[in-house]
């Protein structure tokens, strides 16, 4: 065969074991609307640039297109979806990891209120103290609150127990109140 010549793909190559594309292009453009949205707020909290967040997010999408021939429909979409936009904001981390603003015991110490701080919209004061949070807090919490992951999904996408994810949870929603009714208390 001439220099050049492809072969016809092989079925371990492009195709699932129907034999037909595993994510078709009505199956990518379905993911895209119903989950772009909640993965770009994902990777936004994470990342707390708006261009590289949409960045991060196009790259998951690029990702997820040249991986669809192991698109399993009966794994949850959106666990999927966001395992791996984790792993391209991790890459990304790799290359330039995030600022640490405080040390451990540098953060204000204040009683703690019942209510979510994830009730109402984002704001940049949402945003400044999810910063402050360490990441694998932080991480678990966009998870669960953002990505909108079942507890079980998390701990098997960050590869922990399922109580080590309630545990991060738990804490970075205390964490998170201390730091916002500590930034209330300054305005």
């Amino acid at each position: 065969m001439p220099d050049g010549w492809r072969h016809p793909p092989k079925k371990t190559e492009a195709f699932g074991e129907r034999g037909a594309l595993a994510l078709n292009q009505a199956d990518f453009n379905r993911l895209v609307e119903e989950h772009g949205a909640a993965l770009y707020r994902m990777a936004y909290r994470m990342i707390g640039d708006q261009h590289e967040a949409e960045d991060m997010v196009q790259e998951a999408f690029r990702s997820v297109w040249k991986s669809r021939s192991r698109y399993e429909p009966e794994r949850g979409d959106r666990a999927w979806l966001v395992s791996i936009l984790r792993r391209r904001i991790i890459d990304r981390w790799r290359k330039r990891p995030p600022p640490k603003v405080y040390a451990e015991d540098q953060y204000p110490e204040v009683s703690v209120r019942g209510d979510d701080p994830f009730r109402d919209e984002y704001s940049d004061e949402v945003q400044a103290a999810l910063d402050l949070l360490p990441r694998e807090l932080r991480e678990t919490l966009l998870l669960v609150v953002v990505g909108e992951l079942t507890h079980q999904e998390a701990a098997d996408l960050l590869d922990v127990p399922l109580g080590t994810v309630l545990s991060r949870v738990s804490r970075a929603r205390v964490r998170l109140r201390e730091y916002l009714e500590a930034c209330a208390k300054y305005r």
